[in-house]
């Protein structure tokens, strides 16, 4: 399958090189060009493109302007957000990613005049992925089900939930978070595939929106009761000590390492500190991250449980949990906060 892709940026050359980048895949078409956000919905209109690569910042109209009106003449395309590293551009594209974007894609003039490195490389796997992806972004569907009862041996035992995600993420982990009560009673951390920059605006986000609190983790802090925390982008993130002292580490990453942070780096350590009184949650995203880590949790006596392809973004992490038969139980993502509340509480 050929994914079409439209590419949006107020700079021609960007926008240039972008295309020169995507079209040496030949599963790759580029379609069209735009360089702002109203000529970006009327070449959407015309185009039909699978996937359009989005500029946070333009004139005449904004990508997150542009974005919200795209989503709703064609709700099924998928937009990639380019964004630069600063506190300001996270900020905009966590806006972005809540409005309907599915993912994004760190904004570097040097790193995409490279048409054979590693960001070059990266976009055209995201832009394939997104492209191929069954899930749609903001389509109209029937309501979830509620959760049904889970009667399960596990049910109040749990000491902590460790939750590793990634492309879709974001919003995922927002839907679960905000629907916690103040009062949850274990600590809950969440390793999300982020740049650094972004991890402390995301926190920071989460904490405004949710009655628990929320904060990027930092080396040493001791691990309590309705606290959530977030994995620091570009390190690592454990948990040491035991059940009932936990706290917080935060490491450099070791540069052989494909994440940073990495669920399952995270998740091995939870099965250690916690085993079989862990229940972890693999959420939507590209990949098999925390499939080696459920592997663990499932050695140690702990429960694992998976989002369903549906409600998925990009179903990669999941499926891979559940293919392995680590997954114990498969949720729409739209459950997964009220199964949580079931099983801890």
């Amino acid at each position: 399958m050929t994914v079409k892709v439209l590419v949006v940026d107020d700079s021609n050359f960007f926008c240039r090189r972008v295309a020169q980048i995507l079209s040496a895949d030949p599963m790759l078409k580029v379609v069209g060009i735009a360089n702002n956000g109203q000529e970006a919905i009327q070449k959407v209109q015309q185009l039909q493109p699978d996937v359009i690569t989005l500029d946070v910042e333009m004139p005449v109209m904004d990508g997150i302007t542009a974005l919200k009106q795209i989503i709703k003449i064609s709700p099924n395309t998928r937009a990639l957000m380019l964004s630069s590293l600063t506190y300001e551009g996270a900020k905009l594209t966590l806006d972005a990613l809540d409005a309907g974007a599915a993912d994004f894609m760190l904004k570097s003039y040097e790193g995409i005049s490279q048409a054979s490195g590693q960001l070059a490389s990266q976009l055209r796997e995201k832009v394939k992925e997104l492209g191929a992806a069954k899930a749609k972004i903001r389509t109209v569907a029937p309501a979830p089900k509620p959760a049904a009862p889970i009667r399960t041996p596990q049910t109040g035992r749990y000491k902590i939930v460790a939750i590793g995600s990634s492309t879709g993420g974001p919003v995922a982990i927002q839907k679960i978070i905000t629907a916690l009560p103040s009062n949850f009673p274990v600590p809950i951390i969440i390793t999300q595939h982020m740049p650094g920059t972004f991890t402390g605006a995301f926190a920071q986000r989460l904490n405004s929106l949710s009655q628990v609190t929320v904060v990027e983790a930092q080396d040493g802090t001791p691990c309590r009761a309705g606290t959530v925390y977030i994995a620091p982008g570009g390190q690592q993130m454990l948990v040491e000590g035991s059940a009932n002292q936990a706290k917080i580490r935060v490491k450099p990453t070791d540069a052989r390492l494909q994440y940073a942070p990495c669920v399952d780096i995270t998740f091995a350590s939870v099965a250690k500190v916690y085993g079989r009184d862990s229940l972890a949650i693999v959420l939507t995203g590209m990949g098999a991250d925390g499939r080696e880590g459920s592997r663990i949790l499932k050695q140690a006596g702990a429960s694992v449980w998976t989002q369903d392809q549906a409600s998925c973004v990009v179903y990669g992490m999941p499926m891979s949990v559940a293919k392995a038969g680590y997954s114990d139980l498969e949720l729409n993502i739209d459950s997964i906060a009220d199964s949580v509340l079931q099983v801890i509480t």
